[in-house]
This record gives structure tokens, sequence and C-alpha cells, in this order.
């Protein structure tokens, strides 16, 4: 599950990190008095308004409506308005929002922290996942910070370390000072950098986080370490655990038919092709995508039914694959383990006289216990259903219906 930036910023306050304060408001008419709470709080004079959508790119991306950033400097109280308003209520369309501006909700005004002092300020990259070929949690930073990584790694990719971490000792202090040697930090910045990490990679254990990213993660002028942006991604198998942060989940920056699908108990992600598939166990979906691609067609999305597939759940799973205009054929493939075939096969039935009129293919291929029922079942029915046993005739089906 996705974060907004200000709901990552509270998980890291939450766990010690320094961040950059700021106020979230969803209506122009709240922003002058939210910066003045701002100001009160923090002094700031100048403040920086970001829209609130899930995706990166958001200071690069344009405002449909206005032609305004997604991140933009305001120069005083006079210009929150004013600047709000140029983002709020606005699709932003940005580098990872596939060319589909996303409605900004709510903005964050947030204090300027890049004021001067000292010395310059510097941007850093941190992130903290998991390596599941290593089976161990990884911190990977970079000098290079406020950047877009991938170039980073593509283009200077000795710019960016790693730090594993073993799950039998967790993160050690040499580890947080190497990190911060490694930023070519000293002083007070390279104290406030190993505490930073620190906090940083207690909040990633303690939310049963899936991600942390923060870009940038800011030295001050005068050597404070504060985290500008987060990008945070829950484990959501976690979230029974932590219903406070299961909350903060916005629908509103989901697909909605995924949404949908969720509501239903149904396992479901779109994906950009022209096969409906519907099966039961992600395994089987998985070779079912792949038998989909070796036959000449794209799998239009990950859908799995679970242990049960009554009419009811059937006909739901049905609506949800025809929302996608540019499905042309629907393979149902299912394995009667836990559930019996013939009844997977009535579900069908019901399901299909229930629609009415079928606008695409429909191919069924159901096997395990009473497959044969099943498919007698199918195929007594009298309705424009394909019936087949084997993975490969399915296969030779949908590419016969799509030719």
């Amino acid at each position: 599950m996705n974060l907004h930036e200000y709901q990552g910023k509270s998980i890291l306050k939450s766990f010690g990190v320094a961040i950059q304060a700021g106020k979230v408001v969803n209506k122009v008419e709240d922003a002058v008095a939210a910066a003045k709470e701002l100001s009160a709080e923090t002094g700031t004079e100048w403040y920086v308004v970001k829209a609130q959508i899930h995706a990166g790119g958001r200071g690069k991306g344009t405002v449909e409506e206005t032609g305004s950033h997604g991140v933009v400097l305001a120069k005083g109280i006079d210009k929150v308005e004013e600047t709000v308003k140029g983002i709020l209520g606005g699709h932003l369309t940005t580098a990872q929002t596939n060319g589909v501006g996303k409605k900004v909700n709510q903005v964050l005004i947030a204090e300027d922290v890049y004021y001067p002092g000292e010395s310059e300020p510097s941007e850093f990259y941190m992130s903290v996942l998991l390596d599941r070929e290593r089976g161990r949690n990884v911190i990977m930073y970079s000098t290079e910070g406020g950047m877009d990584i991938e170039s980073v790694a593509e283009e200077t990719p000795h710019l960016i370390y790693k730090e594993e971490i073993d799950p039998r000792v967790g993160l050690q202090g040499f580890q947080t000072r190497k990190i911060a040697f490694n930023l070519g930090l000293s002083g007070q910045a390279m104290k406030q950098m190993t505490k930073f990490v620190s906090s940083l990679y207690a909040a990633y254990e303690g939310c049963d986080a899936a991600m942390f990213e923060i870009n940038p993660v800011l030295k001050t002028s005068d050597d404070k370490i504060i985290a500008v942006d987060a990008k945070v991604t829950l484990d959501e198998s976690g979230l029974f655990r932590h219903p406070d942060y299961a909350a903060m989940r916005d629908k509103t920056e989901e697909d909605p038919t995924e949404v949908e699908a969720d509501e239903a108990g149904l396992n479901f992600v779109k994906l950009d092709g022209n096969v409906g598939c519907m099966v039961n166990g992600a395994g089987l979906a998985m070779a079912t995508m792949d038998i989909i691609k070796l036959s000449g067609g794209n799998p239009a999305n990950f859908l799995d039914v679970g242990g049960t597939a009554d009419a009811e759940r059937v006909e739901k799973a049905f609506s949800i694959i025809l929302k996608d205009e540019n499905v042309k054929a629907i393979l149902i493939n299912i394995f009667g383990g836990i559930v019996r075939c013939d009844r997977v096969a009535q579900g069908v039935v019901d399901a299909y006289k229930s629609i009415g009129t079928f606008p695409v293919p429909l191919i069924v291929r159901l096997q395990g216990t009473n497959a044969v029922e099943a498919k007698k079942l199918i195929d007594d029915s009298g309705l424009d259903v394909q019936s087949v046993v084997l993975l490969q005739e399915a296969a030779d089906k949908v590419k016969e219906v799509l030719a």
C-alpha cells in the first residue's frame, strides 16, 4: 500500500526521524491559515507547496489546467494562496503517471529548509528495501540526491552504495558511520546522519514497510539532516498489525477496478493485454499468463478468485474483467482441489446466463475434482462457451479467437 508524502513523514517522525515540517490542506481557502500556523511553529517565511499524489517526479510534472509544477516555492505568505490555487484540484502529469494526469486532492504546505548559513546545503538519496535474493534488508544511498536515481544508476553506478543488514544482528553502529563517511560527511553532520539512518531503519522495520525512499535527504546549511521527501510502500500482509496505517489508504489514488475487486474479495491486478484471465491460485495464474503470452496474446489482468467460485463470485469477476475495453477473450483456468470443478462450472453457466449476451469469446478449462462432470455440464449448457481439457488446448483456442 502506497502512502502520500505527508503520511510517510508522519511515520518517520514517530520513529525519531527529522522531517521537513508542513501542513496539509484540501481547500484553497485554508491555505493561508495553514501557512501562518506553520510560521508560528517553525519561524519560516518561505514555503514549499507540494502536490500529494502517488507518483514521483512531481517537481518536474505539470498541472494540466494551470501549467504549474507539482512542487512550487512560495516566497512569502502573500504567495501561498495563489500557489496552492495553481495546484490543488488540477490534474498533475509526471513521468510516473503514464501520460495521464492524476487529480490533486490535497497539497502539503511545507517549510523551506534551504535557508542560507555557514555551508551550502547538500542533497542525498537513501532508501531501505528487501533484497529477496539474499534475504536481507538493504540500505541504498548516494551523494546524487534530488535526481532521478534510475539515471544515476545507469550513467554513474559507482555513485550508488549499498549496505546489507544481517537479520541476525540488525543494523550496527559501524554501518551507520560508514554510510555517513561515504556521503562525505564529518563533524556534527556525520553525527546527525548516523542518527538519521538508525531511525529510518527502525521505521522501516517497525511499520512492516516494503520500501522507504527519501529523495532528497537534506544536509542543511547548519548541518541538520532532514527528510525532505518520503515515498513509502507498506507491506499489505502486515497491515493487520497496524490498523492506524491501514486507515491511511487513499482509494482515490488506486485503479477503480482494482478497488472494486478488492472490496469483492478478488485478487486483481490490471495489465495492458487483450486476454482476460480468471484462475484460482497465484502459481496457476502465472502459468496461465505465460501460456497466453506464448500463444500470441497478452494477459489483460491477474485475477485470482480464490477457493470459492460460485455464480455470484464468477459473475463479479466477469464484470470486472469486461470493464477493460481491450479484452478480446476470457480464459478461465481453474484447478479443482478444495473447490469442486462441477460447482465452478455451474457458477460459470449461471453467471453467463445472468450477463445475457456475452461480448467476447469465453474459453474454460477445469481440471481436478469432478472435472469430467464439469466439462459435460458446460458442453450441455447450450451456451457459446469453448470447453477444453489441456492447457495447450486452451492456448490454441486463445490463438484461434484472436486471429
